[in-house]
């Protein structure tokens, strides 16, 4: 059972959720929130908004939603803020996009999306190649964009009255970072800041700032971020929750679906073969190679965790499994996810699996957006600090403790995601057994 000490405080006041990115995916959120708070649209897909949660056995039908068992902040609660390097502002960027219907979803909130203008982002066109900003600070010094970013956290956080902050990255794809030296401790890391070290990346530096700020982070890019020893210790340090990486959308949303079902039938797997044509801001960065290397490494990641090769040598050694993405400018947000999934069943005969996904990548992003924010603002208020594992449900590649491998079933994710919120307010653990049911019942025919 839970302690007193991680007993959620209220979610009392403003709540301030900070964007670095205001592209498709922070616009679409951001619209998303102010028609539902208006009842001009529903925000489906946010489990925050209509799961719910069963409490205790069965026979006892206590399933209340998620919302009113936890105290989350209320929609009407956020304020939004966002960076971006790009000086649109979230109605321009919304038509840019091109995600929401102009007449239904945009214009009824123009002069709302009007009013939120993107700071000034800390960007670096190498780590970003395809996207050339202007609306970005001054200067090549890390520190003093380090700095600055603190200052535009306290600052929002004044003029917008807000009692707590988030921020959730929803900015584009950097190119592949592996963890070095100078990711190993915070000394280490602020060092290769006031060096200007290539291996610091600009989210890495929203990461710091959010940190040491106080301010839980989430990493919704496959990026390195906040993914290494020095930010998740100082996360633990400083008690600040922290999860990532890269929102879990549409082909890997599929594949944390199938996967777990090939696994529970005992059925093998020669190959899973991956494409996708996206034509959005995300589609045209990730048409350099080195920001699709960092994609890739999030992307492949996946089927080696759920389908454990090693310990079922016979089903999943060798497995094939290639992902590609295509820049294609005409399909704009909707993106197609297409997938061949070669398996074995009994006697080794062959079968296929064949799966088309049209989806709307940030119409699937902007739940994930709302839902993580939320949830990180009630782990803050619960005290937990550093990874925030029980959010994997969310994301591709999850951060796990050192020593740990990531879960990435995504039906492990929700029970972890379940209980851990049944622990936070004090209520027994969902085991589903269901042995109770049937021995009480023998029991009493028995005369027990």
């Amino acid at each position: 059972m839970r302690t007193d000490q991680y007993a959620p405080r209220p979610a009392e006041g403003r709540l301030g959720i900070l964007l670095p990115g205001l592209g498709a995916v922070s616009t679409t959120f951001i619209a998303g929130v102010e028609l539902a708070r208006r009842g001009l649209a529903r925000p489906i897909g946010s489990v925050t908004q209509y799961g719910t949660i069963r409490l205790g056995k069965r026979t006892e039908n206590r399933a209340p939603k998620i919302s009113d068992f936890v105290p989350l902040a209320g929609l009407d609660d956020i304020v939004f803020g966002a960076w971006d390097p790009f000086p649109q502002d979230a109605y321009e960027s919304a038509l840019n996009a091109g995600v929401l219907d102009r007449h239904e979803h945009v214009e009824p909130i123009k002069d709302f999306l009007q009013s939120i203008k993107p700071m000034p982002a800390a960007f670096d066109q190498r780590y970003v190649k395809k996207l050339e900003g202007i609306n970005v600070k001054p200067g090549t010094s890390k520190r003093a964009w380090a700095d600055a970013l603190r200052e535009d956290i306290r600052r929002f956080k004044e003029e917008k009255g807000c009692d707590r902050l988030v921020m959730v990255w929803c900015g584009s794809t950097e190119i592949f970072i592996k963890k070095g030296p100078a990711h190993q401790t915070i000394e280490t890391f602020e060092a290769a800041i006031d060096a200007n070290d290539e291996s610091i990346a600009p989210s890495m530096l929203y990461a710091y700032a959010a940190i040491m700020e106080g301010v839980a982070y989430a990493n919704g890019a496959p990026n390195l971020s906040v993914d290494f020893p020095a930010l998740v210790k100082l996360a633990e340090d400083r008690g600040v929750p922290v999860a990532g990486k890269d929102f879990k959308t549409g082909q890997t949303l599929i594949k944390t679906i199938i996967a777990p079902g090939l696994k529970a039938r005992m059925l093998g797997l020669d190959g899973w073969f991956s494409t996708n044509i996206l034509g959005n801001r995300d589609g045209e960065v990730l048409d350099d190679p080195e920001s699709f290397k960092t994609k890739e490494e999030s992307k492949l990641s996946v089927l080696e965790h759920i389908l454990q090769p090693g310990t079922y040598p016979d089903l999943y050694k060798n497995f094939y499994h290639k992902v590609r993405i295509n820049y294609y400018p005409p399909r704009g947000d909707a993106k197609e996810g297409w997938d061949n999934i070669d398996i074995r069943g009994w006697l080794d005969y062959p079968m296929q699996i064949k799966v088309d996904f049209l989806c709307r990548d940030s119409i699937l992003a902007a739940p994930i957006v709302l839902d993580l924010a939320l949830f990180l603002d009630l782990a803050q208020r619960s005290g937990l600090g550093g990874i925030q594992e029980w959010l994997s449900f969310y994301l591709k590649s999850p951060m796990a403790a050192e020593g740990l491998y990531p879960e990435h079933d995504l039906f492990i994710q929700q029970m972890k995601l379940k209980n851990t919120l049944r622990w936070l307010m004090g209520e027994e653990q969902i085991t589903h057994l269901g042995l109770e049911y049937y021995l009480e019942e023998a029991e009493a025919h028995a005369g027990v």
